[in-house]
């Protein structure tokens, strides 16, 4: 088995974890059962030891097409020749937080008398833990069981007999026009592991599945230019929200590099304040507020937690666990031999002091669009922001996660503000318990810093950290979070240095790498993210012909199912972690920004 490119996948999932399914056929990850679970499937990471679960029919000169059912995350992966017409349906039941955790693979022939390879080799523990196989009498039902306890075992059934094999189970059988094959693997429940596959009941399973995601989206109050990749980035990001936590992953996955054979290779099966804080801001736009008010819920234990008596922590896990010690896993090759393959991550650890900003955007916004805030729960934010006004001129390892040593960042001090902002515009229009003259001195405070350590005469531009000069594109959020004018001249200036410096056509790095900044040797890809914002922003300063035209080029990067990594390399491969959320949440603000824009719609004044 060899590497499948990044963009090659689809995914499929069930708000508790996520599985890749790629165009040949083959899911080649999914952690169990939870998102940050360890691995059932890596070979994404190494395809001789991560395990796979693999069906495709055996064609000459096969053409493959994969797509979604319109406005669902149910998968359909057709194999078309001339010998004939083959299909795969691929869906994660929506369930219940009691419920099992399924994937079910549907598999019908079209045309011709196809013959088909199925293969299921799971690798438990990131591929570290040994397991035994065991049969049932009909040879339809296989139990994959762990030796050492520490993964939950899984159960395979089948419409058809299976052979073991290698640890795994395997099958080779033939299918007539029309005839169909299941294949379910997931949650082993020993009391009632002898069943046999119900087809109704797995054909109910299918059909409330596609119900259910079609139902979640046509309650989107988004009816723009762009429609369908918008509805896709909604759909991605409710499968990257935890239906029992409320917590939102950044991405599903980890070990995948910003650079090719490189060492920037992270885990972002987590909540970063940062990430789900802009998740929410991108769902509210499009009329979901039920997943703000299950976040705010989740955010509360740790406004408890941590407010007022520390900094706030970057990330946690789903269920809000602190620590996430950084591991690296060596037997595995990584993708395309990019060592070292790492789970956990040490920016746990970290001083992240944008975090607060982005967390206060998204309760204001919460507050505005849903339910008010609780007394209790603006006590906690007002112990926090005492923290942060004693403490947000700081230097910190800043949005990018350096680690190469704490600066003063332009984007931390940015979104410090965002937070007393948010703070004040809150309090004051909900009519909350004061007094505010602490958070305007304190915010102004920040705006003068800002101005008087941050702006770089020479260059003409916001600097990336006080006494440097060198750029970063996080400083494109200065008028999208309204900081400052987009029309203002010291922003057109910074604007246009940051096109010179960090743009290529549509693409934006995120800044120029220095090892002495990062504590990291090795280049990155452009960072998809930075290229919606730069577009937004671009709109917002009334270039919209420019900004359309680099939409829509961006649009052109996107894989065969509308979904993106993390960043693109120079022949526009995908590399990072996929597909990532904060890639999506920000093509979701500049499509609807850039919308109205081009419709004539003037920004409503912000309160």
């Amino acid at each position: 088995m060899e590497y499948q490119s990044i963009e090659n996948y689809a995914v499929i999932g069930n708000m508790r974890t996520l599985a890749l399914v790629g165009k040949g056929g083959s899911i080649d990850f999914f952690c169990f059962p939870e998102f940050d679970s360890p691995t059932v499937f890596a070979a994404l990471l190494d395809p001789g030891k991560g395990g796979y679960f693999c069906i495709r029919p055996r064609l000459k000169g096969e053409n493959t097409k994969q797509f979604y059912f319109p406005n669902t995350n149910v998968l359909l992966t057709r194999f078309l020749s001339d010998d004939g017409i083959a299909e795969t349906t691929d869906a994660m039941p929506v369930v219940s937080e009691r419920g099992p955790g399924q994937i079910i693979r549907k598999v019908k022939a079209i045309h011709g008398e196809i013959e088909f390879q199925m293969e299921c080799l799971p690798r438990f523990d990131y591929a570290q833990e040994e397991h035994t196989t065991r049969f049932f009498e009909d040879k339809k039902t296989v139990i994959f069981q762990p030796k050492k306890g520490t993964c939950e075992s899984i159960r395979l059934q089948s419409t058809i007999s299976l052979e073991i094999r290698d640890g795994g189970a395997s099958a080779r059988f033939k299918l007539k026009p029309g005839e169909v094959a299941y294949f379910i693997f997931g949650s082993h429940d020993a009391e009632h592991e002898e069943e046999v596959v119900d087809v109704a009941q797995v054909e109910e399973a299918l059909k409330t599945t596609i119900d259910y995601w079609r139902e979640w989206i046509s309650h989107s109050q988004y009816k723009g230019r762009w429609r369908e990749i918008v509805d896709r980035s909604a759909l991605l990001l409710k499968l990257l929200t935890s239906q029992q936590y409320g917590s939102i992953v950044a991405a599903p996955t980890f070990g995948l590099p910003e650079l090719i054979g490189g060492e920037r290779n992270w885990d972002y099966r987590y909540t970063w304040l940062r990430d789900s804080s802009f998740t929410l801001y991108a769902l509210i736009r499009l009329g979901f507020t039920e997943e703000a008010g299950h976040f705010r819920r989740w955010l509360r234990s740790r406004f408890d937690f941590d407010s007022g008596n520390s900094p706030l922590q970057v990330l946690y896990k789903m269920d809000g666990t602190r620590r996430v010690p950084e591991v690296e896993l060596p037997h595995l090759r990584g993708y395309r031999d990019s060592k070292p393959v790492r789970i956990g991550n040490a920016a746990f650890d970290q001083l992240q002091l944008d975090v607060y900003g982005e967390m206060f955007d998204a309760v204001y916004l919460s507050a505005k669009y849903g339910d008010a805030l609780s007394h209790r729960g603006w006590l906690a934010m007002k112990r926090i922001l005492r923290w942060l006004e004693k403490n947000w001129d700081q230097p910190d390892e800043g949005i990018w996660e350096v680690r190469g040593g704490r600066r003063h960042f332009l984007h931390s001090r940015l979104m410090c503000w965002v937070a007393f902002d948010r703070a004040i515009r809150l309090g004051e229009k909900r009519s909350l318990e004061g007094p505010f003259d602490w958070m305007y001195k304190t915010r102004d405070a920040i705006v003068e810093d800002i101005y008087a350590n941050f702006w770089n005469e020479k260059l003409g531009a916001f600097t990336q950290y006080k006494g440097g000069e060198t750029l970063d594109a996080a400083a494109l959020l200065m008028p999208l979070m309204r900081f400052i004018s987009p029309t203002d001249a010291q922003w057109l200036s910074t604007l246009e240095a940051i096109e010179r410096e960090l743009v290529v056509d549509t693409l934006v790095y995120r800044y120029r790498s220095s090892e002495q900044l990062e504590g990291l040797s090795g280049g990155q890809g452009s960072f998809t993210a930075c290229s919606f914002w730069y577009i937004e922003c671009l709109s917002r300063a009334h270039q919209v012909d420019k900004a359309r035209l680099l939409f829509e080029k961006m649009l052109g990067y996107a894989n065969h199912v509308g979904l993106y990594a993390e960043e693109l390399g120079t022949s526009g491969e995908h590399l990072g972690n996929f597909p990532q959320a904060l890639t999506h949440l920000s093509l979701i603000s500049a499509a609807t920004n850039l919308d109205r824009a081009l419709s004539g719609v003037r920004q409503k004044a912000w309160g």
